[in-house]
């Protein structure tokens, strides 16, 4: 059975931040994920984990000026120096919060230019070395246009190749079905190809991103097609309710925690 991570930026809204820990746990959820924690103490998180029994799944490392536009900063030319200290401020949530999993947003570059590339290529190499220290994970996503423009890894093939090429054994794909399912369809073919490389899923409907219950993917069969694979990590539930986040609770219900 999948065991499901309540992303906390986009989920339980209705509450503040650490808060929607204790909203998700009661709303069965094992575990949780978002998109940055930098603005919380790491101890206040740790805090919410503990009392409420949850595991850290996933979050990402420092974006750059999120406010300012910026969706990462790894395949940015001049960017570094700014990277690395990123990397150690990750690394203090991760110790804090028990996190395995850290994903690392590339940037708005242009895919082709070979210097964008090249610093891509650098950043994760570094990245993955600092996080297998602490036998963390370093995940890259391919993220669609349409949401996100000019974002640098916007294909699955070239993320594919990209781990296959730098050959890194902590480096894995983060396996977003939604991003999939609208740069190239055929989710449930690139599920049974890509697992193997697959350290984190997540889902969401498609066209409109809310709770994994209609729209154009059949989710009873993905959820189905991810436990016969074999995955045995955690699926995202990377969606915007369509109204209040319990009233949109009806598809979790084989799978909540009593």
């Amino acid at each position: 059975m999948p065991v499901f991570a309540a992303n906390l930026t986009m989920m339980f809204n209705e509450w503040t931040f650490l808060d929607r820990f204790d909203a998700a746990a009661e709303a069965g959820f094992t575990a949780v994920e978002y998109l940055f924690p930098y603005e919380v103490p790491p101890e206040a998180i740790a805090e919410r984990l503990i009392r409420n029994r949850l595991e850290q799944a996933l979050f990402n490392l420092p974006p750059g000026d999120w406010v300012a536009g910026e969706r990462g900063i790894a395949a940015l030319p001049g960017r570094f120096d700014e990277l690395k200290s990123g990397v150690d401020k990750a690394l203090y949530y991760a110790a804090a919060t028990g996190a395995k999993r850290l994903h690392l947003m590339a940037g708005l570059s242009d895919p082709s230019d070979p210097e964008a590339a090249s610093c891509y290529r650098r950043s994760i190499a570094y990245t993955a070395g600092r996080l297998a220290e602490k036998s963390i994970d370093l995940l890259i996503e391919p993220i669609n246009g349409r949401n996100m423009p000019g974002y640098f890894l916007d294909d699955f093939a070239k993320a594919e190749r990209l781990i296959a090429e730098l050959a890194l054994p902590n480096l894995k794909l983060q396996f977003d079905v939604y991003h999939r399912q609208i740069m190239h369809g055929d989710v449930a073919m690139a599920l049974r190809h890509l697992l193997p490389v697959t350290g984190h899923i997540q889902i969401a409907s498609v066209p409109s991103r809310h709770e994994p219950d209609g729209e154009e993917l059949n989710y009873s069969y993905l959820f189905e097609e991810i436990d016969r694979l074999g995955y045995d990590g955690h699926v995202g539930c990377e969606y915007f309710p369509r109204g209040s986040t319990l009233d949109g609770l009806a598809w979790f219900n084989p799978f909540r925690r009593s």
